[in-house]
C-alpha cells in the first residue's frame, strides 16, 4: 500500500510538471503563430505598415515580437547583410534604430512605386516625442520558392531627426 502511494505521488508530480511544460510550449507556439508571414497578396505599403505596427508594439505578443515581425518581411538579401535574427535584434535595439521600438505614431507616404520596387517616406514620433524620418524600400521577390512575388524590405535608411513635438 505504501509503495502505491509513493508511486501515485510521483506520477502526479510528473503529470503536473509535464502539464506546465506543455502549456508553456503551446502558448509560445500560439503567440508566434500570430505573426504575419509574407504572401503575394500583401501590398508594398501594407508590408511597411505591418513592420511599423509590430515595432510600435514590440513586446505585445511576446518579447521582441515586433522585431521578429519586421524580420519576417526582410528580404533575404537584406538578411544576409544584417546577419541572423539575434544580430538583427541587436541592430534594432542599437542607437541607430531604437527609436522605432514602442514609438507613439507613424505616417507612411509613398514616394515612388514600380512593378518590382516601392519607396516610402516614414515619419515616426518616438516615445520621447521626437520625430524621425526614414526612407523605406521594398522589392518584389522574384526567385522561386515560398517568397515568390512577395513584397519584402530591402532597405531602411538611417534616421534623420526632425526635432521635438513639444
Amino acid at each position: 500500500m505504501k509503495k502505491e502511494n509513493i508511486f501515485l505521488k510521483m506520477f502526479k508530480e510528473q503529470l503536473i510538471t509535464f502539464s506546465i511544460i506543455l502549456i508553456y510550449f503551446l502558448s509560445t507556439t500560439t503567440l508566434k503563430a500570430d505573426l504575419i508571414n509574407p504572401n503575394s497578396l500583401i501590398k508594398p505599403k501594407e508590408v511597411v505598415k505591418i513592420q511599423l505596427t509590430g515595432l510600435m508594439n514590440n513586446d505585445d505578443n511576446f518579447k521582441d515580437s515586433g522585431i521578429e515581425q519586421t524580420w519576417n518581411f526582410a528580404h533575404p538579401e537584406n538578411k544576409k547583410n544584417t546577419g541572423p535574427l539575434p544580430n538583427f535584434k541587436i541592430m534594432i535595439k542599437g542607437r541607430s534604430y531604437q527609436m522605432l521600438l514602442n514609438h507613439i505614431s507613424h505616417t507612411i507616404t509613398e514616394i515612388e512605386i514600380g512593378d518590382k520596387w516601392a519607396q516610402f517616406e516614414v515619419i515616426i514620433l518616438d516615445n520621447k516625442k521626437i520625430y524621425h524620418k526614414f526612407n523605406w524600400q521594398v522589392e518584389k521577390y522574384t526567385m522561386e520558392g515560398p517568397l515568390k512575388n512577395c513584397w519584402l524590405t530591402t532597405m531602411v535608411s538611417s534616421p534623420i531627426s526632425l526635432g521635438s513635438s513639444i
